[in-house]
């Protein structure tokens, strides 16, 4: 059976903080960046609650303009966040890392809070072919809800003892992960602290093709 590795792909694969920060930066000044970033980081979950009422598109918009709102702002360009998104880069590692797992023989899915239209970009960004591709689009609901990983169990035939998630992000895929008894590697690329079991814990992508293989061997 083909071993398969699933990402998260913003914050894991894709800069996540570095894009929205430097949209920040260029909206409210530099000096306000790090510390709009935090508050995003509290908006975006509030806007995708479950099901789908939103696109991706739309609530980087909706989250920005609640951010100018609160800080008095008017905003110039609204979509600044979306029409950001395509030229987010690929952390540097990623690429390297991914393309050592396909050699390898695992088999690569990207499960994501986006929309089809701006993963195809991102996957540009990367450089690096995936098997599978499923947006919150595509399943009708923002991870932590578990439809992304129903609907990627169905479609690929994969089997879960051959299986590892990957993500950055505990409250969008380390928790769920566990809630469905799969296997888990957090990239934690801040050094924050964590309450989730792990399978294993990684810095960035640099380790995980040995790391995968401990998991999984072949």
């Amino acid at each position: 059976m083909p071993r398969w590795a699933t990402f998260d792909c913003y914050g894991t694969l894709i800069d996540w903080n570095g894009g929205i920060r430097a949209v920040l930066e260029q909206t409210f000044g530099h000096e306000r960046g790090e510390e709009l970033l935090a508050r995003y980081h509290e908006v975006e979950p509030e806007l995708q609650s479950g099901d789908l009422h939103h696109s991706y598109r739309e609530v980087l918009t909706l989250a920005l303009e609640r951010l100018a709102l609160e800080q008095g702002v008017d905003l110039a360009r609204p979509g600044a966040l979306a029409e950001s998104l395509p030229s987010w880069a690929a952390f540097p590692e990623v690429r390297p890392a991914l393309e050592a797992l396909r050699d390898r023989g695992w088999r690569l899915a990207i499960l994501s809070n986006t929309d089809r239209d701006l993963i195809e970009a991102s996957q540009r960004q990367i450089g690096v072919q995936f098997d599978r591709v499923l947006t919150a689009e595509d399943v009708g609901s923002y991870k932590p809800a578990h439809a992304h990983w129903d609907a990627f169990f169905e479609q690929s035939g994969a089997v879960r003892d051959q299986h590892v998630h990957v993500g950055a992000s505990l409250f969008h895929d380390g928790r769920p992960a566990r809630e469905l008894g799969l296997r888990f590697v957090w990239v934690n690329r801040l050094g924050e602290q964590g309450d989730v079991e792990l399978d294993r814990e990684l810095t960035d992508l640099r380790a995980l093709p040995d790391t995968l293989d401990e998991l999984v061997p072949a």
